[in-house]
């Protein structure tokens, strides 16, 4: 979900949830304790240099139970990190505390922002001599021996 879609949706809804992949809700007294941009320049496993950029939520529950984040509050947030940070309309990543910090790709149910498992894959599949279609049956697809990692 890009940021205009966060605010979009935030600007119609009356309370704000988040759903874990598992389906479970985190809890309703969670806060948003980052708003921020990510850039990241890297080099993939072919030698191409790249760069991405998302907008980052970060998500945090302390033992303030009757803390509740309404949607106009987090709208005010975002458009102070967007002012101060240059923040541009760039898909939303959240970090969420579970066994470690979690990052999730970000969509909306029509009730829940729903936090989407991220995942990695190899770049430059072309370099490493893999087939475009291995990505999407295997989990791993730089093996040992192959010359990708």
């Amino acid at each position: 979900m890009k940021l205009s879609e966060v605010k979009k949706t935030l600007s119609k809804l009356s309370k704000i949830t988040f759903k874990l992949p598992n389906g479970q809700l985190v809890p309703k007294h969670f806060h948003v304790t980052e708003v921020g941009k990510v850039v990241k320049d890297f080099i993939d496993c072919g030698g191409v240099l790249r760069s991405e950029k998302v907008v980052n939520f970060q998500l945090w529950e302390a033992d303030d139970y009757n803390h509740r984040l309404h949607p106009e509050k987090l709208l005010s947030i975002i458009s102070i990190a967007e002012n101060t940070l240059n923040i541009q309309d760039q898909e939303v990543e959240v970090e969420y505390q579970g066994e470690t910090i979690g990052k999730y790709n970000l969509n909306f149910d029509g009730t829940h922002f729903l936090l989407v498992p991220k995942v990695t894959d190899c770049l430059a599949k072309d370099a490493c001599g893999i087939p475009e279609t291995s990505a999407a049956t295997s989990q791993n697809s730089c093996t040992p021996g192959s010359g990708c990692c």
